[in-house]
């Protein structure tokens, strides 16, 4: 068969079959009457194996090694293959994510496009200064795409980068809240108490919704920050774990604090005040446990929280009977 014939055929240009030729990959075995070159029922054969080695990835120079190497064996070959794909649809990928971001920004024009690359490479930037500027500069400059500021912050390791990210987080509004919420269910530890503690700092109705949700989180670390942020709120449903906190220690002058501002609210102190009391009524309670509900019911106001310290001047755990009857004296003086 000429080769006419063959890139018909085929689907093999002619001009890459003279290059298969050149290369001594697939040269024509036969010659017509007329003598001309001519391939052969066994070179077309080859020249479906070269075109289906190459569909692999593999070069010319691995196709030819591949075919006429007896000593070859492709299991490393194709291993190096999986790993080079493998590397180049990563980096594809994080190109699409980075053209969608800039998409999501709407840019005016390739300046701002440029601005934003450039936010985003500090951002990834190994620097924490640089992370940090990139941060910051994301609200006064051209706007960070909330996609990138959510997952930079869900991931930042420095205490300092990671409350710029916050800040920024809440300067933008509501957008990363979706984002936020899917990192309170990640796998990941660190990751869900990142993404609470930058709910925590966007004062909306939405994130409100998501901290009281994030109260039945089963992570406990969650848990006690939507507490902490729910009680600067002024919301109810955080008292109990922020009780809870008070007995086990954790953050148990956050959590006090937390109570004392909920106090300030009428209609909440009898509520506060008898779930101080019940705590401290339990036989489970420790010492330790007790003498911190007391101190916390120095700053909840009214007659409950009065009566209890008054009982408690009288308490066995001499520890909490002076902590009781030097609570009740101050308040006095007041």
């Amino acid at each position: 068969m000429l080769i006419g014939d063959v890139a018909r055929r085929s689907g093999v240009s002619a001009r890459m079959l003279r290059h298969y030729d050149s290369l001594g990959l697939v040269r024509p075995t036969g010659r017509s009457g007329a003598g001309y070159r001519e391939y052969s029922s066994e070179d077309i054969r080859r020249i479906f194996h070269v075109e289906s080695l190459r569909s692999l990835g593999l070069s010319l120079r691995e196709v030819r090694r591949a075919l006429d190497d007896p000593g070859f064996t492709p299991s490393e070959l194709v291993d190096g293959l999986i790993r080079q794909t493998r590397e180049r649809i990563a980096a594809e990928t994080e190109l699409l994510t980075r053209l969608r971001r800039i998409d999501a920004v709407e840019p005016a024009g390739w300046e701002d496009v440029l601005q934003i690359v450039t936010l985003l490479q500090a951002l990834g930037s190994k620097s924490a200064d640089k992370r940090q500027r990139a941060a910051l500069s994301s609200v006064d400059e051209v706007p960070m795409p909330v996609e990138a500021l959510v997952e930079a912050a869900l991931s930042e390791t420095d205490p300092n980068v990671a409350g710029a990210l916050r800040w920024a987080l809440a300067q933008s509004g509501d957008g990363g809240l979706a984002l936020l919420a899917e990192g309170l269910g990640s796998p990941v530890a660190e990751v869900r108490k990142r993404a609470v503690q930058s709910i925590a700092e966007i004062p909306n109705d939405e994130a409100t919704a998501l901290l009281q949700d994030a109260l039945a989180n089963p992570d406990i670390v969650v848990r006690r920050y939507a507490a902490l942020a729910l009680g600067a709120r002024g919301a109810a449903e955080a008292i109990p774990t922020l009780i809870d906190m008070v007995v086990e220690g954790t953050n148990d002058v956050d959590a006090a604090d937390a109570l004392s501002a909920l106090a300030s609210r009428s209609a909440l102190v009898d509520q506060i005040a008898t779930g101080l009391v019940d705590r401290l009524a339990r036989a489970s309670v420790e010492s330790s446990a007790r003498r911190r509900l007391t101190q916390a019911l120095a700053d909840i106001p009214g007659t409950t929280a009065s009566r209890a310290l008054a009982d408690l001047t009288h308490d066995e755990d001499r520890a909490v009977a002076l902590t009781a009857t030097y609570i009740l004296g101050i308040r006095d003086a007041r």
